[in-house]
């Protein structure tokens, strides 16, 4: 399939390999990896689920690709974002990351990743993980689109309205609805890759091979 070819609402069909893909993630290869091996596929790691939720946090006002190109100094900065290691951040640290210019320099959004950090701590301590706690509002099969398409309205879910307003009952910061929902699509609690888009199938194999974390 070519460009020329018609395609799906949505959809783009890379010349490289004629593979149908979200429109979103045309702009580089990068972005198409992600796309294709990490955004929708169900994750019950725990430092790769912070590290997407604080990511997701950084994201407000730029777009994921920035935030994608900068990753690999975002894990450096942060520890590889295992909160053990980031609960004993103080000011010195803080200090380093501001002036850290691979990364996103904003106060507010550092102390907030050192805050939620501890508030991992709280919910492991309380529900064995993050990975539990965070799959108990994987929204329903029968509340998601069967064949999800452009106009479809994808979120937030009410899932994510309550998963973020239980998370800033606990404390957490920079987790809004919308922040909350994004998060979930890239950790797989839901899959929003449109009808037609081969990475929709490779996702929904691998969530049914999940074991849920209890």
């Amino acid at each position: 399939m070519t460009e020329t070819t018609a395609l799906p609402p949505g959809l783009f069909s890379h010349e490289d390999d004629g593979v149908l893909r979200c429109q979103w993630c045309r702009a580089s290869p990068e972005y198409r990896r992600y796309h294709d091996e990490e955004w929708g596929f169900p994750v019950t790691d725990e430092r790769r689920l912070f590290e997407k939720i604080c990511l997701e946090g950084f994201q407000a006002g730029l777009s994921w690709l920035t935030i994608l190109n900068k990753r690999e100094a975002f894990r450096k900065g942060f520890a590889n974002f295992d909160a053990d290691r980031i609960v004993r951040f103080g000011d010195a640290d803080v200090e380093r990351l501001l002036g850290d210019a691979g990364i996103v320099r904003h106060r507010g959004k550092i102390a907030s990743t050192i805050n939620n950090a501890q508030r991992v701590l709280e919910l492991r301590h309380e529900f064995g993980s993050l990975a539990a706690y965070a799959w108990r509002y994987e929204p329903g099969p029968a509340s998601r689109p069967a064949h999800p398409q452009p106009g479809i309205v994808l979120g937030p879910s009410a899932e994510a309205v309550a998963m973020s307003k239980d998370l800033k009952k606990r404390g957490w910061t920079f987790v809004g609805p919308t922040t909350v929902y994004a998060f979930m699509q890239a950790m797989g609690l839901v899959n929003d890759h449109y009808e037609h888009c081969h990475a929709r199938y490779k996702a929904l194999e691998a969530r049914g091979r999940l074991k849920k974390p209890r």
